[in-house]
């Protein structure tokens, strides 16, 4: 979800994203990660009376403001799933639904980043839970209840984070005493422990970012959402998704390219079967968002947008 909220400023990369949509006055489209709504309302604005679109959240709090802002629109459908499951949402509105343009903001929104008692952020204090939808194992339950060994994977395969051994090392050695509860008592530790040596980035922040990831299994989530957005995707469809992180960004680079190359297994022959064939092609470079926006908005600075498009039928066949 993009870093600043509806209410504040314009989503991040708002225009391009959009402008990679190639949004038809008449067509279906989903805003997978509603956030506080600035994506959507961008496309609303381009589409008519019959065209469509599907929004989906996770958060409980995002979707009740996407029904405060659209529920009365009815080229709106909204729903509270996460997106990998956005297969199941289309087919509420119509089975077998596919779709002009599909749009992922990944990551954490403003609100939520805002909202201690959300407890996303190592510079408020507020509970340590971490989770978009408010359910199943919280950040404090990893923190105080896994291994040693199981805190240093996660912390270096979500976080990238060189000094894993020893924040999890003190952690464990902590949490006998006081179990942790609340955020900075958490980003605090890290601190003391494990200074950074990265210019304007707090201690905590590989830390923190592991921790979001896992407990909401995000990648895991943004692989099976890529997997049901090609899906269904019509013949010429686009998906464009914007990426705060490498670990997010590599998926998608990765996912976009096995798809826009034919499986490997028929190289050679004369001819290849159609579901053998690519299935996207690439749309130009990934994007960053320029100076002017990165001034405005510095949580957008490691922003990334990367699009496809659903290649033709009659061109795979």
């Amino acid at each position: 979800m993009s870093p600043v909220s509806a209410e504040v400023h314009a989503p991040v990369l708002l225009v391009e994203a959009v402008a990679a949509l190639n949004v038809r006055a008449s067509g279906v489209y989903m805003d997978a990660t509603f956030g506080r709504g600035g994506h959507a309302g961008a496309i609303l604005e381009k589409l008519i009376a019959d065209g469509r679109l599907l929004c989906l959240d996770r958060d409980s709090l995002a979707v009740s403001e996407a029904r405060v802002r659209f529920g009365s629109d009815a080229r709106v459908s909204i729903f509270l799933s996460s997106f990998s499951a956005l297969g199941a949402c289309a087919d509420q509105v119509r089975p077998g639904l596919q779709f002009d343009g599909i749009l992922f903001d990944l990551g954490v929104s403003s609100p939520q980043l805002d909202d201690a008692e959300r407890g996303f952020s190592f510079m408020q204090d507020g509970p340590l839970d971490m989770r978009m939808s408010g359910t199943g194992r919280s950040a404090a339950d990893v923190v105080n209840g896994f291994s040693e060994t199981d805190l240093v994977r996660i912390f270096r395969e979500f976080g990238e984070e060189r000094y894993a051994p020893r924040i999890a090392r003190a952690i464990v050695a902590d949490r006998v005493s006081a179990p942790f509860e609340r955020t900075l008592q958490l980003s605090e530790m890290i601190a003391r422990v494990a200074p950074s040596r990265e210019r304007n980035k707090h201690p905590a922040t590989r830390v923190f970012q592991a921790l979001r990831i896992h407990v909401n299994d995000e990648l895991g989530e943004l692989q099976l959402g890529l997997d049901a957005a090609l899906q269904r995707l019509r013949p010429h469809g686009r998906l464009a998704v914007i990426s705060f992180h490498s670990l997010e960004d590599r998926i998608v680079k990765r996912f976009l390219r096995r798809h826009s190359l034919a499986d490997p297994v028929y190289a050679g022959l004369p001819e290849i079967p159609v579901h053998a064939q690519p299935k996207l092609r690439i749309v130009g470079k990934s994007i960053v968002p320029d100076e002017a926006e990165i001034s405005r908005n510095p949580r957008a600075r490691s922003a990334r947008l990367r699009v496809a498009e659903r290649i033709g039928l009659e061109l795979a066949a």
